[in-house]
């Protein structure tokens, strides 16, 4: 089980900046979903920039999400 998400930080590019629990830090590169399904309202900068972390994961308002896991396998370590 993959540790849980503690802060997450918009970037530009469409890259988030993940710390996670243990205290690992991780760039998580949004880009390659922009053009599937609900994660194309993600292009809109402004709305990216509202993501949050929610139960360990990360979630914007209309509920696009990744989870803890995505993050931390997919993730660039620091």
């Amino acid at each position: 089980m993959n540790p849980k998400v503690m802060n997450v930080e918009p970037l530009n590019d469409f890259k988030l900046r993940i710390i996670f629990v243990n205290g690992d830090a991780k760039i998580f590169d949004v880009s390659p979903y922009l053009d599937k399904g609900i994660f194309a309202e993600l292009k809109d900068r402004n709305y990216f920039k509202q993501v949050k972390v929610v139960a360990g994961a990360i979630q914007w308002p209309h509920e696009q999400d990744f989870s803890n896991d995505t993050l931390y396998i997919r993730g660039q370590t620091l």
